[in-house]
């Protein structure tokens, strides 16, 4: 019983103690296999290091993550339809608004952290080749305070009904800009470069933005331009984080816009320091605007509740396995203008945790990593594809690669039982270098915005040796409504509901989806449900039905174990993965006005970073056209000839850039085909559009082959 208590003793412990001579003297006559026998010394020495060894091997074997609900039943089906579901982790069909009780609000949750980490690291930053720089808790929520009243002392108004443009890399001062705003509930417009001249006047005009918070002297040039065409009429003020020229203030004067550096207008809080004016839970706290693939970007107005709620989800299904801790530090360098980063940054705060920014240079990345060494790692499938192919890009031997292949699967194997760790032998042997480029320090890694293979997500779970989640979601239902359950190492799907959402699938009749067959149009409702798009009630109309549910555009299939695949799309948009919209329909319009193009089909795919084309060329101009470039043949021989292939794509390349295409809306590759989609062979509809997805099904070989090579 002695040698019992004594194991038992330890096991809460997760100590790593062997047992010493004395204890191993004192524990031995307690055996009763060994009081009845007559045993030499050495005979007892050697069962004494087998007993020291087995007591070694139960305090030390890696323990498998407890999952929080039965991993067969991860969903529950709400008022007995199954194919509207809610998370397993409720006790009833309440759904949940926040975790802790003082934490209803962004501004809560900072406030929550503040009170755990006071003077502890919050915000970090670095210059090349130098070590991070800290800033405290308590030195933001004053600095956030200062710079808040500062923006009263312009006129700006302490209500949600305020809008505050920021338009800034990320860095420090923009998670200080905003919860400046959430300090006096005003609410925060982020703006960002991809969105493009004409977005960007549409967003300031539309939200009525008269300050804007900046980071360098060419983003308030372009604001001026706009200000100086007469197309931005509101804007007075910009307020600047880095140092700017005379000839900008005096540019600003010219056109009726003050220019402010980020010291006058705190210097300007100090003399006007007010007290704060917390927001409440339905207060609007940010409006997201979206990239506007098909027209203008829509206003996506989140509230607090909004945010809390989704947060305080995440933490709900990680209380058991993950806890964020004060020395937890994330990476910063996705972009704060979308709700995923501001998500994960919330999440950290409320927990007094830190996060250290990127220097602003994606290629500067990994050395930021490896001197942050941050525990924390959100990512986009995009970059783990990149790790993952320079990892295999790495392995050139055949020996070499069955030994990590088969390292892979023990690992995997680990994995299927539940364990997660970075320690063993396979960690030491091989893995230890993958780990420690990414700082060697991490816990977590999140990832979202697209889908990710789950043949990548499968090898890092075993490679990196941490925990890796998957999410998925969109901005209007704030950031995630599923997200993959703790001890659930399988592939394949985005997880269950999240407790603050109920998920159903809703019938789609012409793409033959059907709800009573466990798949449909993903729609959502619940507390991290968006209120709406600003001032457009029209698009609102079309994303929130009279009931509330949002209705995501995504079609999804339950599985058997209660959670979610992403399956199709209903609406022709699609993300790249590197999170980029697609309008494939705009695109092949533009590539129809190519000389040598008759019928186009732009195709991409999640999991893959750029787009690809199936092409009919116009045979009453094609053999003109590939001789006047030296190339002749018949019109079935032009469309298998490489050279013909490359200048057609040179020629749609060109005619895209004068339209304005971005690079990623650019196909990479193409495949010229001799027929013409048509009724007859079942690839147009008799209103002659195209099939999508029986193209796709028809070109499946051809679209294959293009992904399994490196583009032209």
């Amino acid at each position: 019983m002695q040698l019992q208590e004594w194991l038992r003793s330890l096991r809460p412990s997760g100590g790593l103690r062997l047992l010493e001579a004395e204890e191993l003297r004192s524990l031995l006559p307690a055996l009763p296999s060994l009081s009845s026998l007559s045993l030499s010394s050495s005979s007892l020495l050697g069962l004494g290091a087998l007993a020291s060894l087995t007591a070694y091997w139960l305090v030390t074997r890696p323990r498998p993550i407890r999952p929080p609900c039965d991993l067969h039943a991860q969903s529950i089906p709400v008022q007995g339809d199954p194919s509207c579901r809610r998370s397993a982790l409720l006790n009833d069909e309440t759904l949940l608004d926040f975790y802790y009780e003082d934490t209803r609000t962004a501004y809560d949750m900072f406030q929550r952290g503040l009170r755990v980490a006071g003077t502890g690291p919050c915000l970090g930053y670095r210059r090349a080749g130098e070590p991070y720089q800290w800033i405290s808790y308590t030195e933001v929520s004053e600095q956030a305070q200062v710079l808040g009243s500062g923006l009263l002392a312009k006129g700006c108004e302490p209500s949600p009904h305020q809008f505050i443009g920021i338009y800034a890399q990320n860095r420090p001062e923009w998670v200080i800009a905003e919860l400046a705003c959430y300090t006096f509930s005003m609410a925060v417009v982020p703006l960002y470069d991809t969105l493009g001249l004409e977005a960007m006047v549409h967003i300031l005009n539309l939200a009525e933005i008269s300050l804007v918070i900046c980071d360098r002297e060419e983003k308030a040039q372009s604001l001026l331009d706009n200000k100086e065409k007469g197309v931005t009429p509101k804007l007075s003020c910009l307020v600047l984080f880095n140092p700017f020229s005379v000839l900008l203030a005096e540019r600003g004067k010219k056109c009726s816009v003050e220019i402010l550096q980020l010291a006058e207008i705190m210097d300007l809080g100090r003399q006007n320091l007010r007290n704060p004016v917390p927001p409440r839970p339905e207060d609007l706290a940010v409006v997201c605007f979206t990239s506007g693939t098909t027209g203008k970007p829509k206003g996506a107005m989140i509230t607090h509740g909004n945010i809390a709620s989704n947060t305080s989800s995440v933490i709900k299904i990680l209380e058991g396995s993950f806890v964020i801790r004060q020395e937890d530090v994330s990476i910063s360098y996705l972009p704060l203008a979308h709700m995923f980063e501001r998500m994960i940054q919330v999440s950290m705060f409320c927990h007094g945790a830190r996060v250290g920014f990127y220097q602003g240079d994606i290629s500067l990345l990994m050395d930021d990593i490896k001197t942050l060494r941050p525990t924390f790692f959100p990512v986009v499938p995009r970059l783990l594809n990149r790790i993952y192919d320079k990892i295999m890009g790495s392995v050139t031997s055949p020996l070499r690669r069955a030994v990590l292949h088969y390292a892979v699967r023990r690992k995997q194997a680990e994995l299927s039982s539940g364990v997660v760790r970075n320690n063993s032998l396979w960690d030491r042997l091989l893995f230890n270098k993958i780990q420690a480029s990414l700082g060697g320090n991490l816990r977590f890694i999140l990832t979202a915005s697209a889908p990710i293979s789950p043949t990548v997500l499968s090898f890092l779970r075993a490679t990196l040796g941490c925990l890796i989640f998957e999410g998925y979601g969109q901005t209007e239902c704030t950031a995630g409504c599923t997200f993959s359950m703790p001890g659930d190492w399988t592939a394949g799907h985005v997880g269950a509901p999240l407790p603050c959402a109920v998920v159903k699938l809703a019938d789609i009749p012409d793409m033959n989806y059907y709800a009573k067959n466990g798949q449909g149009e993903i729609c959502i409702s619940g507390h991290s449900v968006f209120r709406g798009y600003l001032r457009d009630e029209a698009r609102t109309a079309e994303a929130l039905d009279s009931e509330g549910w949002l209705h995501t555009g995504d079609v999804g299939q339950w599985l058997p174990n209660g959670t979610l695949r992403i399956i199709d799309r209903k609406k022709h948009i699609f993300k790249l993965s590197q999170g980029e919209y697609i309008a494939p329909e705009k695109i092949e319009n533009v590539y129809m006005r190519s000389v040598p193009v008759l019928q186009v089909f732009v195709h991409g795919d999640s999991l893959q970073s750029y787009l690809i084309g199936i092409v009919v060329p116009d045979p009453e101009v094609f053999a003109e056209w590939a001789r006047e470039r030296g190339i002749v043949g018949s019109y079935e021989e032009l469309c298998q000839n490489p050279d013909v292939k490359k200048a057609v794509l040179e020629d749609m390349t060109a005619v895209g850039k004068e339209a304005g295409l971005k690079s990623f809306e650019q196909v990479k590759d193409l495949h010229l085909h001799p027929e013409m989609f048509s009724v007859s062979n079942g690839l147009l509809t008799p209103t002659l559009k195209s099939r999508r997805a029986d193209i796709r099904r028809f070109f499946h070989q051809q679209i294959s082959h293009m992904y399994s090579k490196t583009p032209i």
